[in-house]
């Protein structure tokens, strides 16, 4: 290969890394590494087989991460169809349930091991 080959080759290759760091800025301006949804933490308690508090409202389009602390002695199952969550709870735990962002609307969710009395509603407006 002559030089003038090669320069064309350094040139090319050179090119495209340009090309690629242009490509790596524009999709870091587009899906930043940071969300700028709005995020809410939400508490619940599982008590003497209840949730509490068992009426929980949230603005609509939020992505919500619940925390539920179990402080019952014995397990429970986080559960909704409707949101399509599952979660077993060992008993003195917590555990962290995501969900959303969501349309208007009421949302059940029950204890799958005490269904009832541990029920509630997630409430989104």
């Amino acid at each position: 290969m002559n030089l003038d080959g090669y320069l064309k080759i350094e040139f090319l290759t050179k090119i495209n890394h340009s090309v690629l760091k242009a490509y790596f800025i524009l999709l870091l301006c587009l899906f930043p590494l940071s969300s700028s949804a709005k995020k809410l933490v939400i508490e619940i308690e599982i008590k003497n087989h209840f949730f509490v508090p068992d009426k929980i409202e949230i603005p609509a389009d939020t992505k919500v991460k619940l925390v539920v602390h179990n402080r019952d002695p014995s397990s429970e199952e986080f559960e909704s169809y409707e949101l399509n969550r599952e979660k077993l709870i060992m008993g003195g735990r917590k555990a962290n349930i995501f969900i959303g962002p969501l349309t208007p609307g009421e949302y059940p969710f029950f204890g799958e091991f005490n269904q009832k009395t541990a029920q509630g509603w997630i409430v989104v407006k």
